[in-house]
């Protein structure tokens, strides 16, 4: 069946070359290994705990990860929120959580610790290879917040559908878009620094320099400039903790100034 999928498959086998695979069955496991070899033929680690799973993430680096949702000594969500909030190389590799009972309730969890994809059993190697297509040559922008860290959530489980958009967020972003995200990211990141210090850090760098792109690609020198400065500033106060929240919040509020005042005042009334 994949001589016809023989240019898809191609194109994805450079970024599945490492596959790492999180289940507490061995014969799950192997069974997913074995379709995986069938189409592109990566090397595969298996881990059956999530301490395991962790442990193997940050040694081998793995390029996709599968985790089981449940079972012994396997968490699938709590991995996927732990390797999203860690400091691991991979911690943005796609992760797909495969499972028999994806409830409603399973498929919002995962989702909101940062999986990219759900895969049923039973599933064929066509069903793999959708999702494989999927977090592959589909790749979604990376959010980096302070409660919510993994790939864009508006196209979860894109394997899936194929229909319609069903909202305006879900088209193609703007750069004006983008800006006002990277904003509203920023603004909660600050408020966050004494809760959670580390995590408001990353989140700040990575939508200044967010700011800093886009800004250059709408041609606002202002932004661009203002966005480059709160990076300097950041990387001057990362080691101060807590202690540095006023200075952080005061050099904040210059590149806060460019949210619309539309969507400061729909915050405010939500």
């Amino acid at each position: 069946m994949f001589n016809e999928e023989y240019k898809l498959i191609q194109r994805m086998t450079p970024l599945v070359r490492k596959v790492l695979i999180v289940d507490p069955s061995s014969a799950s496991a192997r069974l997913l290994g074995d379709l995986l070899r069938n189409i592109s033929r990566p090397q595969v680690w298996n881990a059956n705990t999530t301490r395991r799973g962790l442990e193997t993430a940050r040694q081998v680096n793995p390029q996709l990860i599968f985790v089981e949702l449940s079972g012994d000594d396997v968490d699938g969500v709590e991995f996927s929120r732990q390797l999203r909030r860690s400091d691991m190389a991979c911690r943005q590799a796609p992760v797909i959580m495969v499972t028999a009972t994806a409830t409603a309730g399973a498929i919002l969890a995962a989702r909101d610790a940062g999986v990219h994809e759900f895969l049923r059993k039973p599933y064929t190697a066509k069903d793999l290879l959708r999702r494989l297509e999927a977090v592959t040559l589909r790749p979604r922008d990376w959010i980096e917040a302070v409660h919510y860290v993994g790939p864009d959530r508006r196209r979860f489980n894109s394997g899936d559908y194929s229909g319609p958009l069903k909202r305006r967020s879900d088209a193609a972003t703007s750069e004006g878009d983008r800006i006002v995200q990277a904003l509203k990211i920023l603004k909660s990141a600050v408020a966050a620094w004494e809760s959670d210090p580390a995590q408001a850090l990353r989140s700040m760098l990575a939508q200044a320099a967010e700011l800093e792109r886009a800004a250059v690609a709408v041609a606002d020198p202002k932004l661009a400039a203002a966005a480059m400065e709160f990076q300097q500033m950041l990387a001057g106060v990362a080691a101060a903790g807590p202690a540095a929240g006023a200075q952080i919040a005061g050099r904040a509020a210059r590149l806060l100034a460019f949210l619309p005042k539309d969507e400061g005042a729909r915050e405010s009334a939500a």
